[in-house]
């Protein structure tokens, strides 16, 4: 581990001031960063530490919710206004991880962390997100959990968060701050693809910081949730995962939304299913036609390819299921 220095910040302002030094990183729950400068792959020189801020969780507007982004995970799942406005999000926080992790892990680090790829932690691969213009060892080697969406020559890593995948498809919104300014973005778009610089992983600017998560009303809580598979039942990351969402007219679907984790670089949005779904009566047709439209643009690698039918599959099996009259009794 790289010698760095260590600073408490008092409040917002103290923590702005320090997180602009040149070489400065915010240090939250430390559950994904600690273990990046451990293995000396974030080497920042200041920590500024930022537990204790910004952990309120708010009603904001009709039905809305501000929720803190020092705010711990396991606060956020289990408040009762989170499980009965917004189920997916609780259901996705719960998925994600050990109890001990969501216990320190915040959700601004939640949604900061970076890619689990092994081959970035590896020193001995080559890997363009840890030194750009190396290479991408995980194009060519073993590659079951990486992207199969927005992927590119450079980069096919994966965004490891459950939690943002259910906050894109709520339409959450990120509050930032920084040296200039206070500034909102959704959280759809805080995110970037891999392009050619995937070293450059959110529109964040340096000593910008994420300071509250908002959610909006909306009309989906009864029909929603979150489905995440993977190797094994706990304490994986998702091969595929969806948060999905309905809300009908009778039989017919008067909107939806759909995001997929676990096939992309970012929590990966689903408007083409979104579209495909809207103004069409609720069958199992209709959402097989929403995958087949989502999923027309993935491409598999050598041993990831299996994801693209997963991905149809478990998209079509959780509309069927918030369809049904079994579901809306739960």
């Amino acid at each position: 581990m790289t010698p760095f220095l260590y600073e408490r910040a008092a409040d917002g302002r103290a923590a702005l001031s320090s997180g602009a030094r040149a070489g400065a990183s915010f240090l939250g729950g430390g559950t994904n960063l600690v273990d990046l400068m451990r293995e000396t792959i974030a080497r920042p020189t200041l920590l500024v530490d930022v537990t204790g801020l910004f952990r309120e969780i708010e009603d904001h507007g009709e039905g809305g919710l501000k929720v803190g982004a020092g705010a711990k995970n396991t606060a956020v799942a289990s408040d009762s206004r989170v499980r009965q406005r917004f189920p997916l999000l609780s259901q996705a926080i719960l998925a994600g991880a050990s109890a001990q992790i969501r216990n320190m892990a915040t959700v601004g680090g939640n949604v900061l962390q970076r890619t689990r790829c092994a081959y970035f932690y590896d020193h001995a691969a080559r890997c363009n997100k840890r030194k750009p213009g190396a290479g991408c060892d995980a194009i060519g080697g073993f590659n079951r959990a990486h992207a199969i969406l927005g992927a590119s020559p450079s980069c096919v890593a994966t965004h490891p968060s459950d939690m943002c995948v259910a906050l894109v498809a709520l339409d959450a919104t990120v509050s930032v701050e920084g040296g200039n300014g206070a500034r909102e973005l959704p959280l759809a778009d805080l995110h970037r693809l891999p392009g050619e610089t995937p070293e450059i992983e959110t529109e964040l600017r340096h000593g910008e910081l994420i300071t509250a998560v908002t959610l909006r009303p909306n009309a989906f809580a009864a029909r929603s949730s979150y489905r995440k598979v993977r190797d094994r039942a706990s304490y994986a990351f998702a091969l595929v995962s969806v948060a999905a969402a309905l809300e009908l007219d009778g039989n017919r679907i008067k909107d939806a939304r759909l995001a997929l984790g676990g096939v992309a670089h970012k929590p990966w949005r689903a408007h083409a299913a979104e579209a495909a779904l809207r103004g069409r009566a609720a069958s199992e047709a209709a959402f097989a036609e929403a995958a087949e439209a989502e999923l027309s643009s993935a491409e598999g690698l050598r041993h990831n390819a299996f994801k693209i039918d997963l991905a149809k599959r478990v998209i079509v099996d959780s509309f069927v299921k918030l369809a049904s009259k079994e579901e809306l009794r739960r």
